[in-house]
C-alpha cells in the first residue's frame, strides 16, 4: 500500500471543507487532538502527581523521652 501523496491530502482537505465548512474545521481538529492526547494518557497510565510542600520537607526526628 502506498503512502498518501499530496494530491490525496488535498482531496481529503477539500472533502472536509465541503462537509464541515471552513469555520468548523479548527474545532474538529482541536477535538481530535484532545481525543488522541487522552488516549495516549490512558495507554501510559496516570502521571506521577506533583509533589506537595509537605512531601518536600524532610521528616522531623522523633524525640525519645
Amino acid at each position: 500500500m502506498e503512502a498518501l501523496s499530496p494530491a490525496h491530502l488535498l482531496i481529503i482537505l477539500l472533502i472536509l471543507v465541503i462537509f464541515f465548512g471552513g469555520r468548523k474545521i479548527p474545532e474538529v481538529m482541536r477535538g481530535l487532538g484532545e481525543g488522541i492526547r487522552s488516549f495516549r494518557e490512558a495507554l501510559h497510565g496516570p502521571e506521577k502527581p506533583a509533589s506537595t510542600p509537605s512531601e518536600d520537607k524532610p521528616a522531623e526526628p522523633k524525640q525519645l523521652t
